[in-house]
Order: C-alpha cells, then sequence, then structure tokens
C-alpha cells in the first residue's frame, strides 16, 4: 500500500513513486481518461438489415504515460528513477494475488485530486540517451474498472439499536414543522455518498455481539455474518472489486450466509440508509462503514 503524498497540481503518484511536475519524470501527455472500452452484445440479425444493440459493459481503463527521466548529466541518477517506477510494478502483494490493486493518484490543475486503482502493465524504458541523463518512460496502468476515486474516504461509525435522535420536545411552541428528511435530524444509519457512480464501502463490525446483519434498506441488500465476536474482535467485509474480502482480527472463522451477495452491496449516490441487527447485550458493539466517492469522469465539483 503506497504512502499518500500532498500532491501539487501536475503531479500524479504512481504506487510510492511521484511523477511529473517538480520531479524528475517530465509528463509529455496522459491518455486513457476519457469514455473508456466497452464490451458489446450487439448482433447483427439475420436476414435483414440494421444492428440489434445488446447490454453494454465497461472495461477497465488503459491509461497510457507518455513520461521520460529527465536529470542532465547524471546518467546513474536517471537509471535509479527508472529503476524506482519498475519496483512500484513489482509489489509483491499486489500481483501476487488475484484481483488485488494499486493506486494511481492523478492531480490535474484546477481538479480534485482522483485515484484509479490497477497494475501497471508497462514500464519501457528507452536508454539511447541515458548517459546524458535523458530517458523516455513508456508507461501503461490497467485498472480494474472505469471509474474515479476521491482521493480521500469517508468514513461513519453506526452504533447497534440506536433508531433516531429526533423525537419532540415539550412543552411544544407553535407553530411547528416536522421535517421529513431523516438526516435533517442526524440520524445514525443514514449516509450522503457524493460522487456520480455507486461505490462499494468497506465494512467493519467490532465485537461482542454475535451473527450481525447489515442491511442496505435503499437496495434491500443484505450481509449476514455467521460468527461471534468478543469485546475488540472485529470482522471486515471489503466488497470492493477484487478485495472482495470477510477477514477476522484474530484469524478465527468468519462467514457471509450463502444469501449475502458481496458483490451487489453497493451504495448508490446520495442518501443511503444502513441498518443493522446483532446479539449484544451490552449494546457497545459498533458498525463503521467507510467509502470511496466514485466518479464517471474527472470534473470539477465534489
Amino acid at each position: 500500500m503506497s504512502t499518500p503524498i500532498e500532491l501539487e497540481d501536475g503531479q500524479h503518484q504512481l504506487g510510492d513513486v511521484l511523477i511529473g511536475r517538480g520531479t524528475p519524470v517530465v509528463i509529455a501527455t496522459i491518455e486513457g481518461l476519457g469514455l473508456p472500452g466497452m464490451r458489446t452484445a450487439d448482433v447483427e440479425p439475420p436476414g435483414e438489415d440494421g444492428l440489434w444493440l445488446g447490454r453494454d459493459y465497461y472495461s477497465g481503463r488503459t491509461i497510457r504515460i507518455d513520461a521520460a527521466v529527465k536529470l542532465p548529466g547524471d546518467e546513474a541518477g536517471a537509471l535509479d528513477m527508472v529503476a524506482a517506477i519498475e519496483e512500484a510494478a513489482d509489489d509483491q502483494a499486489v500481483r501476487g494475488s488475484g484481483g488485488t490493486t494499486m493506486d494511481l493518484r492523478l492531480k490535474f490543475p484546477g481538479l480534485p485530486a482522483r485515484v484509479v486503482r490497477g497494475r501497471v502493465r508497462k514500464a519501457e524504458p528507452t536508454l539511447d540517451k541515458a548517459i546524458h541523463g535523458w530517458i523516455p518512460v513508456d508507461i501503461e496502468f490497467q485498472t480494474a474498472d472505469y471509474l474515479f476515486y476521491a482521493d480521500e474516504p469517508d468514513t461513519t461509525g453506526i452504533p447497534l439499536a440506536v433508531l433516531s435522535s429526533g423525537g419532540l420536545t415539550f412543552p411544544l411552541a407553535f407553530p411547528f414543522v416536522i421535517d421529513g428528511d431523516p438526516a435533517a435530524v442526524g440520524r445514525p444509519g443514514y449516509i450522503d455518498v457524493a460522487g456520480t457512480a455507486p461505490t462499494w464501502p468497506v465494512l467493519r463490525i467490532t465485537g461482542p455481539c454475535s451473527n450481525p446483519v447489515i442491511t442496505h434498506v435503499t437496495t434491500g441488500r443484505t450481509l449476514t455474518v455467521q460468527a461471534t465476536l468478543a469485546a475488540g474482535e472485529w470482522v471486515e467485509i471489503d466488497t470492493r472489486p477484487g478485495w472482495r474480502t470477510v477477514l477476522r482480527n484474530n484469524d478465527g472463522a468468519a462467514a457471509l450466509s450463502p444469501t449475502s451477495r458481496i458483490d451487489l452491496f453497493q451504495l448508490t449516490t446520495g442518501l443511503n440508509e444502513i441498518r443493522w441487527t446483532a446479539t449484544d447485550p451490552t449494546l457497545t458493539s459498533t458498525l463503521a462503514v467507510t467509502w470511496w466517492p466514485a466518479y464517471k469522469a474527472l470534473r470539477r465539483s465534489a
């Protein structure tokens, strides 16, 4: 996992390597930021003109970075910079497991930093002028999906068995207005998700409790954890594509029920309601929900 660096306009981060403005890695162009590739199910109907348009699926992006290491007169330093880029791609924790990804953080002038998740598929240097400290590098980054994610996650905690912090306070003063917006009273379980596309959350339940059930009320999707947690123990459900796991801090058994669809448990844009139940006589167990707002395109607004 790379360490986030405060990015300036025109700077980008590939793994732990900072490239772009103010670094030895000069970037000419970055391609692959528009409409991603598409998998179609179009069919040519036999015996007639036209095309039957089937369902379309977006592929991941292939982001191409036309870059060059520029360290005049410093051949060794330029080669070290190329080696750092290659080593960023050689992260055993990423390439050693199916589905896992690394981050490419992008910061264009006037736009908020955004993150794409994937792997380096190419880092090809041209060494003809390495002796002068000039090494062009062709970089390709294959993303797992077509979305751009917020640079920092949002998170909230939801206590067990707290239904509302609203209600009426007496004596009443007339006229009074009952607000129909549940978020207006700060009701636990309601979260406002920014972005322009649904996103996948990371859910962590901390005990003591047993057999917790998490429900996304907006869609009706439910995750049931078949485990008993002692005080301080936790189970983390990562619903993100490629990372879809159910982990327990003590390496003990934790599983989801057969009807739990981790791949369909998404947060929609706007207001979402999350409810959860469990057996906990102490009422001290908690649910933490973490998510990265997702965007279909690079844009100025949040």
